[in-house]
């Protein structure tokens, strides 16, 4: 049994009483199937910056790039204080081996993205501003797995998120230990397809990179490429960048499949470029082509497998 995913996480999405009313948020999505794979740490910006509960309301004021952090009635300013906190919070959070982390959306101090601020003068607001600790945390992580509860309700950036932190798990587990040439080359190799789905451009440089590494510039390399992977998996999925993979290991068989077989699985690859089937019919076709043809190497591709198949991921994209 592989450790579970350590994920950082807003408390009240856990169910915690910490929101400014004594209610919370919980997400049953996150506690009850992501949680049997994961383990949360969870935060509260507010509370665990001295603020009580139940609290006056908070809101972002000014300019959306430097926005500052005021109750709604009272006028009180906790920027400082918040921004003092986060900054001291993101560094010990460096210790928590964390491969990800879940916001709570529109909060004005975790929201990663669209949060209002609300204009000094005409108190009008716009939907451009990110949470203050959102924003200390993502500046100071710039590669981990971030998202907010909001936007995992949608499929395709649910799938997105999970596969991601699959993937930086086991990239901390690889410099973790002790780094050669030979774990670098193991670990692009079985992910190869998979970051072919997301960026054809970033995935040939990935490959040259791979290519060139040596054992003078070993630890730049592996910074670089863990830079390139995570850039690379930023990128959404599409259906036509899935094609293209289907079809790519699709040629593995050209000389293995009957016709019969051939047609079947040429039909639901097009079923699902014309999106009348998910991810998973073709993908679980071709992960039975590869048991019942012993191809070792596609066997190995995290992209036919990138995470418990218990969470239906693919059966939504």
């Amino acid at each position: 049994m592989e450790p579970n995913i350590r994920l950082g996480i807003s408390r009240c999405l856990l169910g915690d009483p910490v929101r400014f009313d004594g209610n919370h948020s919980l997400d049953h999505f996150l506690v009850k199937t992501l949680g049997a794979y994961v383990d949360y740490f969870p935060v509260c910006p507010e509370v665990e910056c001295g603020m009580g509960v139940p609290r006056e309301t908070l809101r972002l004021v000014g300019e959306p790039e430097n926005p500052r952090l005021m109750t709604f009635r009272t006028k009180k300013d906790y920027t400082s204080q918040m921004q003092s906190w986060a900054c001291k919070r993101v560094s010990e959070l460096e210790r928590e081996n964390l491969c990800g982390f879940i916001f709570k959306s529109k909060s004005p101090s975790s929201g990663m993205e669209r949060v209002k601020v609300y204009n000094e003068k005409n108190g009008i607001p716009s939907s451009r501003g990110v949470g203050l600790f959102a924003r200390a945390f993502m500046d100071y992580f710039p590669l981990l797995p971030v998202e907010e509860e909001g936007r995992l309700h949608d499929p395709a950036l649910r799938e997105n998120f999970i596969e991601r932190i699959f993937v930086y798990r086991r990239w901390r587990e690889l410099i973790a230990g002790h780094r050669k040439i030979s774990a670098l080359v193991d670990f692009h190799t079985r992910h190869k397809l998979l970051v072919l789905s997301h960026s054809t451009v970033i995935y040939r440089e990935m490959g040259r990179l791979v290519a060139r590494v040596n054992k003078e510039d070993l630890n730049e390399s592996f910074k670089r490429y863990q830079t390139l992977l995570m850039e690379a998996l930023r990128l959404k999925a599409t259906v036509k960048k899935h094609i293209n993979v289907l079809q790519h290991i699709a040629g593995y068989f050209k000389k293995m499949l009957s016709p019969d077989e051939k047609k079947e699985l040429m039909g639901v690859i097009d079923q699902y470029g014309h999106e009348l089937v998910p991810l998973i019919v073709p993908v679980t076709l071709l992960n039975h082509y590869v048991l019942k043809y012993k191809q070792t190497y596609l066997k190995q591709q995290f992209y036919l497998n990138p995470h418990p198949m218990e969470l239906k991921l693919r059966n939504h994209v």
